[in-house]
C-alpha cells in the first residue's frame, strides 16, 4: 500500500494529516508513505523530519496523487489553483481518500467522489463507540478548540479571570457560561477553571450534569433540560420549538450575569441552533464577550459573523473558524494518531478492506464502487435532489 500526504490548500489550514511519529508506525507496518514537500511546514515539521523516519518527499501534488492508492487529508478535497485541477480529479479511479469530508453538508463533493469511483472515508462520521475512540478526530479537534476558546475569552475580556487579592483590595473573579457541554465545552470549562474563572454550563442533555460538576462548574438546570435530548451517538437532538423557547428563556436569565459566554452547541448535519438572540446580547454586561464555536455552522448567536470579531451593544462577539488549525503542532499530532489508527484498522494485507459488517467501517465509509454507501449521507443527498 502506498499512502500519500498532500499539503493542505484550504485557506487558513495549517495542520497536516500525518506527523513523523505516525509515519514511523505505518512504515513499520509495511506501508509506503509519500509526503508532498512542505506539507508539514505550517505545523513546524520539516521535510527532513519525514525523510528521517522513512517517508519519501515528492515535489508537487500531482506527482503525489498519481503515485499512491490512498490519500490522507485533513480538509476535504477542493480545487487546486496551482495545479488547475480539482484534487478529486488528481486521484486515480478506484483510489481511496480519508479526511474530514463533511458528507452530510457537502453533497456535491460526495457525488463527485462516487462518480470518480473513489472509496472515501470521513473522519467526522467515525461512530462514537469504545473501539473507535482512538480514531475520533471530532473529539480530538473539539478538545483543542475548547481550550483555545477559553484563552480567546480571557484575552478579549477587559477583566482578569481569577480572584486576585492585592494590597489595593480584592478583585472578583470573572464569571463564564458554556453553552453545549460536549468535548469542546468540557475542555473550555476545564481551561477557564484552571485560569480561575467561576464557571457555569448549560446543555439540553441532563446526562452531562455530573461531568460539569466534576470540573467544579455549576450546571444550569431548567425545564429545557428535563427530557432526553441525546441521540444514540451521544450528540444533542434537534429540539422542538417549545423546548427551544424554554432553552432560550433559561439562557437569557443567566447570560445577563456573565462576563463571558462560550457556545458550542451543534447538531451534526444541521445548521447550529440560535440560542443567543440579539435581545439577549443587549441585556448582557457592557464589555462581555461571546466566543461562538458554532460559527462555521451559522453560529449559536444571532449576531455572529463567521470569521470575524464584532462589537454590538458593548458586547464583543467572536465567530472563530477552524480553531484547531491555530494550534497546528498539537492539532496535527492528535489528528495524525486518529487517521493512522483508522488506516491500520482498514488495512489488510496491503489493501483497504471494506467490511460493512464492521461498525467502524460502515459508520465512516461514504462512497465505494461508484455508489454512496453511507446511509445518513445517501438519505440527505436523495432528499436534496428530489
Amino acid at each position: 500500500m502506498k499512502v500519500g500526504v498532500p499539503k493542505e490548500i484550504a485557506t487558513g489550514e495549517r495542520r497536516v494529516a500525518l506527523t513523523p511519529d505516525a509515519v514511523t508506525r505505518l512504515v513499520k507496518a509495511g506501508i509506503e508513505v509519500l509526503v508532498e514537500s512542505g506539507a508539514g511546514r505550517e505545523a513546524l515539521i520539516s521535510d527532513q523530519s519525514y525523510q528521517a523516519v522513512g517517508a519519501t518527499v515528492v515535489d508537487d501534488a500531482e506527482t503525489l496523487y498519481g503515485s499512491v492508492n490512498v490519500v490522507l487529508k485533513v480538509q476535504k478535497p477542493i480545487y487546486d489553483e496551482a495545479a488547475d485541477r480539482h484534487e478529486i480529479d488528481m486521484l486515480p479511479e478506484g483510489a481511496s481518500v480519508i479526511g474530514l469530508l463533511q458528507p452530510l453538508s457537502d453533497h456535491e463533493l460526495v457525488k463527485r467522489l462516487a462518480e470518480r469511483s473513489v472509496t472515501s472515508f470521513s473522519m467526522d462520521t467515525i461512530p462514537r463507540i469504545a473501539r473507535a475512540q482512538s480514531m475520533d478526530a471530532l473529539s480530538s479537534m473539539a478538545s483543542i478548540a475548547g481550550y483555545k476558546a477559553a484563552l480567546m475569552a480571557a484575552t478579549s475580556l477587559g477583566k482578569i479571570f481569577p480572584m486576585m487579592i492585592t494590597a489595593a483590595g480584592t478583585l472578583a473573579p470573572s464569571k463564564g457560561l458554556v453553552i453545549g457541554v460536549g468535548v469542546a465545552g468540557l475542555q473550555a470549562i476545564a481551561t477557564a477553571r484552571r485560569l480561575g474563572a467561576v464557571m457555569y454550563a448549560y446543555d439540553v442533555r441532563p446526562a452531562v450534569k455530573e461531568q460539569v460538576q466534576s470540573l467544579g462548574a455549576t450546571f444550569v438546570e431548567g425545564e429545557g433540560t428535563t427530557m432526553d435530548n441525546e441521540d444514540a451517538g451521544g450528540y444533542a437532538r434537534v429540539q422542538s420549538d417549545i423546548d427551544r423557547m424554554a432553552s432560550r428563556d433559561l439562557i437569557h436569565r443567566h447570560i445577563q450575569d456573565m462576563d463571558f459566554v462560550i457556545s458550542t452547541a451543534a447538531v451534526p448535519g444541521k445548521p447550529a441552533p440560535t440560542l443567543i438572540t440579539k435581545e439577549m446580547v443587549v441585556d448582557m454586561r457592557l464589555g462581555a464577550v461571546v466566543i461562538d464555536l458554532a460559527a462555521e455552522m451559522g453560529g449559536n448567536c444571532e449576531l455572529t459573523v463567521p470569521g470575524q470579531e464584532i462589537v454590538e451593544h458593548g458586547v464583543t462577539v467572536v465567530g472563530p473558524l477552524n480553531l484547531p488549525s491555530t494550534l497546528p503542532t498539537h492539532a496535527s499530532q492528535a489528528y495524525s494518531r486518529n487517521i493512522s489508527n483508522l488506516l491500520i484498522h482498514l488495512e489488510k494485507e496491503g489493501n483497504i478492506e471494506i467490511d460493512f459488517d464492521d461498525e467502524i467501517t460502515k459508520g465512516c465509509c461514504i462512497t465505494h464502487g461508484g455508489q454512496i454507501v453511507h446511509g445518513p449521507t445517501l438519505e440527505m443527498v436523495s432528499t436534496t435532489t428530489q
